[in-house]
């Protein structure tokens, strides 16, 4: 009989015989249903979750790298925070690391940012090496917020709110941030209404950028443009002239009308104008030279054409 059987698998559980009335509802809780179990990218103790979280932060480093324009930047080094002090650049704050020297040039910079309300902030020198990645900073650090970009719409308004005919400068292929500052102190000292710059494959507004433009860049508008073709093509549509600058020109500076809205695209030394680009400008300008000089730097061209044109709207003033 089972309840005479010595096996383990035939012992009766209870001393009570006959059926039980309940078991007080706790079967039924055992057998209640569950959530449905979260994958395994999201368990936060899972191998998965951890590999999911490493994609997440190389992404995002990814992304920072192609456009870092979109990022805070630190300048470092006392001479340059000191340079980008003097050129009023838009600082959100001086970072010092705890226990660095002093001297005159951090001196200075402390009683610059505390003038201008930019916060000083104490760190550790090995958070400072973190942030900027290097032990090359000299104890200091300036951030600089992300430059924000106007539109072409806003360079043509611009011009027709001043009164004056258009003069901007498109830049094809430059590559280097300290001929885009050279640009827009340029485009600032010839009564120029902005710059505008391809957003791929080009210089972007930096600290660099900034102390080249000696605080212009603060006064003139730099619009960046997904298409350059269609940019040129929208300034045309609104009465301007484009004309690109290359040795080869039909037309040379000496002989040019700079008083109507202009638009003044620069290549590279190196690539000069890229084609498509070349093609939409309306025409090819050359500038005169002595000598076997082939070309001139960007930022030299830029300026010799402005002053140009800048003397021939004085003269029709």
């Amino acid at each position: 009989m089972a309840g005479n059987d010595k096996r383990a698998g035939g012992v009766r559980k209870t001393n009570k015989k006959g059926s039980t009335k309940g078991s007080g509802g706790q079967s039924r809780r055992s057998l209640r249903g569950k959530k449905a179990t979260p994958k395994a990218e999201d368990r936060v103790y899972h191998a998965k979750y951890k590999a999911k979280k490493q994609k997440e932060r190389r992404d995002s480093g990814r992304q920072a790298r192609k456009d870092p324009s979109t990022q805070p930047e630190l300048v470092v080094g006392r001479n340059p925070v000191i340079e980008c002090l003097h050129a009023h650049v838009p600082a959100t704050a001086l970072y010092v690391a705890i226990g660095t020297g002093n001297d005159d040039r951090l001196s200075e910079a402390v009683h610059t940012s505390s003038e201008r309300g930019i916060p000083v902030l104490e760190v550790s020198r090995d958070e400072l090496d973190r942030m900027t990645g290097n032990g090359m900073h000299q104890g200091i650090g300036l951030q600089v917020p992300p430059y924000q970009y106007a539109e072409v719409d806003d360079l043509i308004q611009r011009a027709q709110d001043s009164g004056r005919p258009g003069l901007v400068v498109v830049l094809d292929n430059i590559t280097d941030p300290r001929n885009l500052g050279a640009v827009i102190r340029s485009v600032a000292a010839f009564g120029g209404h902005g710059v505008v710059i391809p957003e791929r494959r080009s210089a972007s507004v930096t600290a660099v950028t900034w102390r080249t433009s000696a605080g212009t860049a603060a006064r003139l508008p730099v619009a960046r443009a997904t298409n350059l073709v269609r940019a040129l093509k929208q300034f045309q549509q609104n009465g301007y002239q484009v004309v690109g600058l290359d040795a080869g020109g039909r037309h040379t500076l000496d002989t040019y009308d700079g008083t109507t809205p202009v638009v003044v695209v620069v290549g590279s030394e190196g690539k000069g104008l890229s084609r498509l680009v070349g093609e939409t400008c309306d025409d090819i300008l050359s500038i005169p030279m002595a000598g076997k000089v082939e070309s001139l730097n960007a930022s030299v061209a830029a300026g010799v054409v402005l002053s140009e044109f800048a003397r021939q709207r004085r003269v029709r003033g």
